[in-house]
């Protein structure tokens, strides 16, 4: 018999913090870097950020939407051959990132 407890949560609607678990993370909050005890596991340098690679198993998740795109646009996605909407996802991703890094 397996003793593994799961929880799921609605990360939209999460659950109310008891006033001890608020003045917890409130102390927490208040400690300084230096009172951080990495005798456990060093602290991450930019030698470790250096060689870091993305999560090869990271895939986002998918959202089901309606949008109205020009018949030109359409086509041309469509003419390009199958995956079109990964194809128009990679466009907006791209788009995303290049005003993300812009605005930093």
């Amino acid at each position: 018999m397996s003793k593994t407890v799961t929880y799921k949560m609605d990360l939209n609607n999460p659950p109310v913090l008891s006033d001890e678990q608020k003045a917890r993370l409130e102390a927490l909050a208040k400690r300084p870097d230096s009172e951080i005890d990495f005798s456990d596991i060093p602290e991450l340098d930019e030698s470790f950020w250096k060689n870091a690679v993305q999560n090869p198993f990271y895939k986002p998740t998918k959202q089901v939407t309606t949008v109205r795109i020009d018949s030109d646009v359409m086509q041309w996605l469509k003419a390009q051959g199958k995956g079109y909407q990964t194809r128009m996802n990679k466009i907006l991703r791209d788009a995303m990132l290049k005003e993300l890094k812009n605005h930093q």
